[in-house]
């Protein structure tokens, strides 16, 4: 089955993001959230909805979203995803994401099974403006109760845009971008023998990579190996592009590793997707930028109990963010 899906969040006159294109089909349904809750959010929340048996073999879902300036989007699951095996080809899932001026996504999927058999290939490929903010998860759960895991080969590519390297040279936004166009492919794809001739560097013109990192599940050798699941069942990742990242800190079965440029990624590992949610969820929770952000929309214990904190922490502390103890 092939499948292509296209989701558009823009922020209103009103200050409110709102979706300004979706389209979908089966196997994979967008489908916003309504009523008052909804209409108060400044942030837009879009479900994924499975509505056929999928990733099954063979299967090739797209997903493309764009976020544009200022407003915010929670692209959230509803189910977990089980790949399943069926013929000789392996299924695919491919999101690319855009992220404009001051665009925050928050990318949620359900856990991912990867069923004894199945073959499924996953990409995810952010490109964010350097004002924006990302929160990418990912849960993968190597086969059912007592059952090996199947094949995965899953890649994250977050990008920045080289937009703040070019204002650092006195150019444009404009100018950069009539570079990266105006030059046919594939002889300079990029627009770089035109940047060099005024003495600009590539850097000014490419995108910077944040984050390009490749998992794979499916080899038994592999996933006992202590650099790789340590003999256990489930990978939770998340990249965080989300304000200030603090020193790398590990946890039982967690870790928050800051990136070279910007951006953290939490990743733990766990018998089952439970506890391994939950060991993610405290790697996230250790994390400034994101921590702070929770802290600021929901002041108090509901905002502790959100980032892992426990409400006798807080009671213990002396109450909500900002009281003396």
């Amino acid at each position: 089955m092939r499948a292509r899906a296209v989701l558009t969040v823009e922020r209103g006159a009103d200050g409110r993001s709102v979706v300004r294109a979706l389209r979908s089909q089966s196997p994979l349904s967008l489908v916003p959230r309504r009523g008052t809750a909804a209409a108060t959010d400044p942030a837009v929340t879009v479900h994924m909805v499975g509505s056929a048996s999928t990733p099954l073999a063979g299967d090739d879902v797209e997903l493309d979203v764009r976020v544009g300036p200022g407003a915010a989007l929670v692209l959230t699951g509803v189910a977990a995803a089980v790949a399943l095996p069926g013929t000789d080809r392996p299924s695919a899932l491919t999101t690319r994401v855009t992220l404009a001026e001051d665009a925050s996504l928050q990318y949620l999927p359900e856990p991912t099974v990867i069923t004894a058999r199945a073959h499924h290939h996953a990409l995810l490929h952010a490109v964010l403006h350097p004002t924006a903010r990302l929160r990418a998860r990912e849960v993968l759960v190597g086969g059912r109760a007592n059952e090996p895991s199947g094949r995965y080969r899953g890649t994250i590519r977050v990008e920045e845009t080289g937009e703040r390297h070019s204002r650092s040279l006195g150019m444009s936004e404009s100018a950069v971008r009539s570079f990266t166009t105006a030059v046919p492919a594939p002889p300079d794809p990029s627009g770089e023998r035109a940047a060099r001739s005024l003495g600009m560097s590539e850097s000014a013109v490419r995108a910077v990579p944040l984050l390009h990192q490749t998992q794979e599940l499916g080899n038994p050798v592999l996933q006992a190996s202590p650099a790789h699941l340590a003999g256990r069942r489930v990978l939770g990742t998340e990249v965080l592009i989300w304000g200030a990242d603090g020193e790398a800190v590990a946890g039982d079965w967690w870790s928050l590793t800051p990136l070279a440029r910007r951006g953290s990624l939490a990743t733990a590992v766990g018998p089952d997707a439970v506890s391994t949610q939950r060991a993610l969820a405290e790697a996230v929770a250790a994390h400034p930028g994101w921590t702070m952000q929770v802290l600021t929309d929901c002041p108090g214990e509901r905002a502790a109990r959100s980032v892992g904190v426990s409400e006798s922490a807080v009671r213990s502390s002396g109450g909500g963010p900002g009281e003396a103890p």
